[in-house]
């Protein structure tokens, strides 16, 4: 028995989906004519990705007999190009038992209609289906079948790259960047772009097909170079999340806060360095901060770089030889002007620690004197002393007053360095910047400093509570370490001998 059914259906969530009912008793079931039927339920006939996780077609049947045998009823569901006979069929399901309905989605449909029955992207195709039912030790097979028709899409590409001056990697396609895909023809990308023009790309290391910006301000599938190439205009360097939906064509670019720097990379360059660049170390609580310790043995003028040997786009002061204790800084994309800071010949003798923020539009330069501390001390249990601070056991003074050492046994547990054995454990603390309990590199490492105590460095961190910060290293193998702590670089190296 073969019916056509031309409606489609509503819309469902689901890929494949399948339902039943409990356990049932077949034989009392059975009068000798129930009769197997499919039934289809649809309501468009043109498939649209837009929809791709709706439901396109649900079929339903009825058990059919078991002509009184008492047995289960198999069924199988077979789909097939209208016309076939279903000589190549694809099989929904493969004799289930308690199933009586299955649905499809949107996105598995048309996957099926192109790829399985040589379907063609905007023209009707008639699929056939086939319930058949199955019962053990009966030969007679029950079997209804109807057509149901859906008109398939072209899928939209699943990979989309950022190309144009603004973008990260400029005009080579080779070396685009990446979006990420949340969904169905729905792109997203964060970071910072340039000023310039944008639009993208589906393939690395293809200029064509490319989306590119209509009249109208949507983006549209561009496939020849003798179509438009309408381009996204970004006016302002700044960090964006960019967000493309291929499937409404709308495009944004919206200017965020966002946790990635502008630039990757801070250099110090001055008289004090003879004009080489050096290189700040970034803070491992706030990657928007860079710091740098330097004992200043001459004075001079000194600004920012923020590529190395490179004299653009330097951070440099608001006013021409401003005192270090200026903070204000700003981003000179050119060569001018080109203020400075200066530090005069009776500040010099001294070590400093500098900071600077580089949030766009907060942009900081934060330097004062430091003074060394006269000791510092292993605190945890992996140390001598364990946890008591009052205790804790001392490193050795250097000819560096910056500098201390310890050669000792260290116990397998937790370590960190104290400056000043505060009793409330609020004081000044050389911690782990890489984490809490993370193995020595057995190398020199960042060590992260902070004083809890301490409200001018407490203010440097603008969204850290510094007094909660307690990372520290975890010793795993107990043995003969030597240690080596430079305050002033603010590094340390854990060596076990």
């Amino acid at each position: 028995m073969k019916k056509y059914i031309f409606g489609l259906l509503g819309i469902l969530l689901g890929g494949f989906a399948l339902s039943g009912c409990t356990d049932q008793d077949y034989e009392q079931l059975d009068k000798g004519s129930d009769r197997l039927t499919l039934t289809a339920a649809q309501e468009a006939d043109t498939l649209a990705e837009i929809n791709h996780a709706n439901n396109a077609v649900t079929l339903n049947w009825t058990t059919g007999n078991n002509a009184g045998t008492g047995n289960k009823i198999g069924y199988r569901l077979e789909l097939a190009k209208a016309g076939t006979n279903f000589a190549e069929p694809y099989t929904a399901l493969a004799d289930e038992t308690q199933v009586y309905t299955w649905s499809i989605n949107v996105e598995n449909l048309n996957s099926l209609i192109l790829d399985k029955f040589g379907g063609t992207v905007g023209k009707p195709t008639a699929v056939d289906a086939r319930i058949s039912a199955i019962v053990p030790g009966v030969d007679e097979v029950q079997t209804d079948s109807l057509t149901f028709h859906a008109t398939p899409y072209q899928p939209v590409t699943t990979t989309l790259y950022l190309l144009g001056d603004a973008a990260p990697n400029g005009w080579s396609a080779d070396n685009a960047e990446a979006m990420t895909r949340t969904d169905n023809g729905i792109f997203t990308w964060e970071g910072n772009l340039k000023a310039g023009n944008l639009k993208f790309i589906t393939t690395l290391g293809q200029f064509l097909p490319s989306y590119s910006k209509g009249t109208d301000g949507l983006a549209f599938l561009r496939t020849s170079d003798t179509q438009p190439d309408g381009q996204w205009k970004v006016t302002e360097e700044h960090y964006y999340k960019v967000t493309a939906n291929l499937l409404t064509g709308e495009v944004s670019l919206t200017q965020e806060e966002g946790n990635k720097p502008p630039y990757d990379f801070i250099y110090f360059v001055g008289d004090m360095t003879g004009w080489s660049f050096e290189k700040m170390t970034q803070d491992p609580l706030d990657n928007f901060l860079f710091r740098y310790g330097h004992y200043f043995d001459q004075g001079g003028t000194f600004k920012f770089g923020t590529a190395e040997n490179s004299w653009e786009n330097m951070y440099k002061a608001t006013q021409d030889n401003a005192p270090y204790t200026d903070t204000s800084m700003e981003l000179v994309s050119g060569f001018t002007p080109d203020y400075k800071w200066n530090v005069t010949d009776s500040e010099t003798g001294k070590a400093y620690k500098v900071c600077v923020d580089i949030r766009k539009g907060k942009e900081r330069m934060m330097m004062r004197e430091f003074t060394p501390y006269t000791m510092v001390y292993l605190v945890g249990d992996a140390s001598p002393s364990g946890w008591d601070i009052a205790n804790a056991a001392p490193m050795t003074v250097t000819d560096s007053p910056y500098i201390f050492t310890w050669t000792g046994t260290l116990n397998a547990g937790e370590l960190k360095f104290s400056c000043d054995r505060q009793a409330d454990w609020m004081g000044a603390w050389f911690l782990c910047a890489a984490g809490d309990d993370v193995e020595p590199t057995g190398q020199t490492e960042k060590a992260l400093f902070v004083n809890k105590s301490d409200d001018y460095l407490k203010a440097e961190y603008k969204d850290v509570d510094i007094s909660g910060i307690d990372q520290k290293w975890k010793i795993t193998t107990s043995g003969t370490y030597t240690i080596t702590l430079n305050q002033l670089e603010e590094t340390v190296s854990i060596v076990k001998q």
